[in-house]
C-alpha cells in the first residue's frame, strides 16, 4: 500500500467502514500515492472519504481544506468555547469541551500535514506584552492551528527586547513584559507549553549580529561594537537608525549572546534560528563595500584578530599600513622593504601566490593591493561565519536543530570587485545546520523570481543540508507585491519537490486586524 493511503486508512477512526464502503476510493489512493506531486491531493480525498462514511460531517478529517486550513465552522466552534471558558474559569465542563476540540484539532492537523506538502509548514510569530492576559496565547496558537500550520518561529530577540521574564533575564536586554507585577511572567515558555500541548513545534528565533539601539548606548558595551573605517557604529548606516551590528571577533558580544543563548534553550523550544547573521546594508551606495574602510572590521577586538594572521612582520606592516590609510602607495611599499630586507614577501594567513623575484614594485603593489582587499572581506566575513558557529553550537550540544536565516542574494559579487555589505556568506555557513533562505524575491506578481532563488540554495547546499524556505506573502492574494501564498506553494512544489519545510513569513500579515487588536490587549 502507498505512503499516502497507508497513513489515511490506519489513523483514521473510520477504517473499517472505509475498507467495506469505499473500495474505488482505496484504488484511486493507491495510484496517486506514488506520485509526490499529488501528494497536495490528499486532503481533498480526505473530505471527499467523509461522504462514504455513515454520519458524513462527523469525521472530523472532513472539516480540513487542501492547505490544510479549518472550515468556518470548526474555527467558530473553538473560538465560543475558548471565550466562554475565559467567561466562567471555574465551568469544568466548558474547559473540558474546550480542551477537547484543542485536541481533535491537533489529531487533524497532525493528519492532514503528514499527508499534504509540505509535511513542516511553519509561520513567523512576535508576541506582545498584552500576550500576558489571560487566553492570549492561546487565541493565537488556535489561530495559527486554524491557519494549518505546525510549526512556530518565535522571535525571542529582537530590537533591543528579550522573551524572558525580568526576575529572570541575564542578559544585558530589557525583557518585552517589564509591566509592575510581571516581573515572573515567562511568555516564552507559556508559548512552548501551550504550543506543545496543541502538536505544534517551536523554533526560538533571534537576531545574531545587530543587538539593537539600547545596547549601542550603553557606555559598557562600546568596544563590542562593530565600526567601520570612520570609527562610527551601525546606527547611523541603517535608514532607522536602530539596527547597532556588533563586532564578531568580540569576547564581550560572544558573552552576551551566549548567555542568551542558554537562558532560551533552558526553556527547552524544538530548535533555534539565527537571524541578521551579516553586517548592515545600507542605501543606495552604501549598499554595497569597495574600499576596506567600508568594511566593519575597525573595532579593536576584530583588528586584533586580523592583525594575528599576518604570518611574518612583513605582512604585518603591509596589513596595518592599508587598514591604517585605505590604501597601500608605492613609497609605503618602499619603505617596508627598507625595514625588512630579509623577507622578500608579505605573508598572512591564506595568500599563497606571490610575484617573481624580477617583477617591478609597481606589479608588486597592484598584487599586494589585490590580495589585501580580498584578504580584508575574507576577514570580515570569517567572522560572521565564526560568530554563529559559536552561538549554534549549545544547541548542538543539546542535539536541538539550529538553523541560520539569511538572503540568498546577499553574499553575491558587485561587479569584479565589490561585495554586497551584508557580507553574509550564507554558502560557507556550517552544513550541519538548517538553511532558511529568505526567498522574498518580487517580480512583477510571478513567481520564477522566488523558485530560482530556492533553486540556487539547494544547488549550493550539501546533500546532507536541511533547506527549509522562508517566503513573504499572504493567503488568497497579492501582498506587498508577494503573490498569494497558494502560488508560491505551488510553484516551489512543482519546482522544488524535494524541499519538505517552508515557512511564512508572517502572522501579522496573514491576520493584521487579528494582530494588532491582540497588541492593544483586545483579543476577542
Amino acid at each position: 500500500m502507498g505512503r499516502v493511503d497507508k497513513k489515511l486508512v490506519s489513523g483514521s477512526k473510520q477504517q473499517n467502514y472505509l475498507s467495506q464502503y469505499s473500495p474505488i476510493l482505496l484504488a484511486i489512493l493507491e495510484k496517486i500515492a506514488k506520485s509526490q506531486s499529488t501528494k497536495l491531493l490528499a486532503t481533498t480525498l480526505i473530505a471527499f472519504t467523509s461522504l462514504l462514511i455513515p454520519g458524513g460531517i462527523k469525521s472530523s478529517e472532513a472539516a480540513v481544506g487542501p492547505y490544510c486550513q479549518f472550515a468556518p465552522e470548526e474555527v467558530e466552534a473553538k473560538e465560543k468555547l475558548l471565550k466562554a471558558t475565559l467567561a466562567d474559569r471555574n465551568n469544568s465542563t466548558t474547559a473540558g469541551e474546550y480542551d477537547a476540540i484543542v485536541q481533535k484539532h491537533t489529531e487533524m492537523l497532525q493528519l492532514c500535514r503528514s499527508q499534504t506538502w509540505p509535511e513542516d509548514q511553519a509561520v513567523w510569530l512576535r508576541l506582545y506584552p498584552c500576550d500576558t492576559s489571560p487566553g492570549s496565547i492561546d487565541y493565537v496558537l488556535d489561530r495559527i492551528i486554524n491557519l494549518g500550520y505546525n510549526k512556530i518561529h518565535l522571535e525571542v530577540f529582537y530590537d533591543s527586547q528579550v522573551l524572558l521574564p525580568p526576575d529572570d533575564n541575564p542578559t544585558p536586554w530589557t525583557s518585552v513584559v517589564r509591566s509592575p507585577g510581571q516581573e515572573n511572567i515567562d511568555l516564552l515558555q507559556q508559548t512552548i507549553d501551550k504550543a506543545h500541548q496543541r502538536g505544534l513545534k517551536v523554533y526560538a528565533w533571534l537576531f545574531t549580529m545587530n543587538f539593537g539601539y539600547t545596547y549601542a548606548q550603553r557606555p559598557d558595551r562600546q568596544s563590542a561594537l562593530a565600526r567601520n573605517g570612520t570609527g562610527k557604529d551601525s546606527l547611523t548606516f541603517v535608514h532607522d537608525r536602530s539596527q547597532a551590528y556588533i563586532d564578531p571577533y568580540s569576547r564581550q558580544a560572544q558573552t552576551d549572546y551566549y548567555n542568551l543563548v542558554q537562558a532560551v534553550l533552558k526553556r527547552e523550544p524544538d530548535g533555534i534560528l539565527f537571524d541578521y547573521v551579516r553586517y548592515p546594508r545600507g542605501d543606495g551606495g552604501q549598499s554595497y563595500v569597495h574600499n576596506v574602510r567600508d568594511l566593519w572590521i575597525y573595532s579593536e577586538s576584530s583588528l586584533n584578530a586580523l592583525y594575528n594572521r599576518a604570518s611574518n612582520k612583513k605582512g604585518l606592516a603591509v596589513i596595518k599600513k592599508y587598514i591604517d590609510t585605505g590604501n597601500l602607495t608605492i613609497s609605503d611599499l618602499k619603505a617596508i622593504d627598507l625595514k625588512y630586507p630579509k623577507q622578500a614577501n608579505a605573508r598572512w594567513q591564506g595568500r599563497r601566490n606571490f610575484p617573481e623575484p624580477e617583477a617591478t614594485i609597481e606589479s608588486r603593489l597592484n598584487a599586494l593591493t589585490k590580495d589585501l582587499w580580498f584578504f580584508s572581506v575574507a576577514h570580515a566575513a570569517q567572522g560572521v561565519i565564526d560568530f554563529l558557529s559559536f552561538a549554534a553550537q549549545p544547541a548542538k550540544n543539546r542535539n536541538l536543530p539550529a538553523g541560520a536565516v539569511f538572503f540568498p542574494d546577499a553574499n553575491r559579487l558587485v561587479g569584479t570587485t565589490a561585495f554586497d555589505s551584508r557580507l553574509q556568506a550564507w554558502d560557507k555557513f556550517p552544513a550541519d545546520l538548517e538553511w532558511h533562505p529568505m526567498a522574498y524575491a518580487v517580480c512583477e506578481g510571478k513567481t520564477d523570481c522566488v523558485t530560482d532563488q530556492v533553486k540556487t540554495v539547494l544547488q549550493t547546499a550539501d546533500p546532507a543540508t536541511r533547506v527549509n524556505p522562508a517566503v513573504a506573502g499572504v493567503w488568497g492574494k497579492t501582498y506587498r507585491d508577494h503573490p498569494s501564498l497558494e502560488a508560491q506553494i505551488e510553484a516551489l512544489r512543482k519546482a522544488t519537490p524535494e524541499v519538505n519545510s517552508i515557512s511564512h513569513f508572517s502572522y501579522a500579515w496573514q491576520e493584521p486586524n487579528r494582530d494588532r487588536q491582540r497588541k492593544s490587549c483586545n483579543f476577542l
